[in-house]
């Protein structure tokens, strides 16, 4: 199962992420914009998600995805950790979350991380 070690070590490792504890918990930005956080159970994390495909998500698998109340109005789902299938899953979604708030000049020098370059 993920822990928050699992999502710290992986959100450290994707350019110029920082951590910073706000609203009494860890978060994680890039170029100072927030993609991930993890509340003070640890055993969920909040990342950036259209609004679109966050609500498929949560129709498709609400026992891995759901919205918190206080998020409802924004781009943000929730992830169960323990619902996961593995590192690599956790990876790929703070990587999409990582990629919605990265500027350009990062996604465009890090296309491994999946996001096309800008044209």
């Amino acid at each position: 199962m993920q822990d928050a070690e699992d999502v710290r070590r992986i959100s450290l490792s994707l350019p110029d992420t920082t951590e910073k504890i706000a609203w009494s918990m860890p978060t994680f930005r890039v170029a100072g914009k927030m993609f991930a956080t993890l509340p003070e159970e640890e055993t969920s994390i909040a990342v950036r998600c259209p609004k679109e495909e966050r609500d498929e998500l949560v129709l498709a698998e609400p026992e891995k995805f759901w919205i918190a109340e206080h998020e409802a109005m924004f781009a943000w789902v929730r992830v169960r950790l323990a619902a996961l299938e593995g590192e690599d899953e956790l990876r790929d979604i703070l990587a999409d979350s990582w990629r919605q708030a990265a500027p350009p000049r990062l996604t465009d020098a890090y296309p491994e991380l999946g996001l096309p370059a800008a044209d």
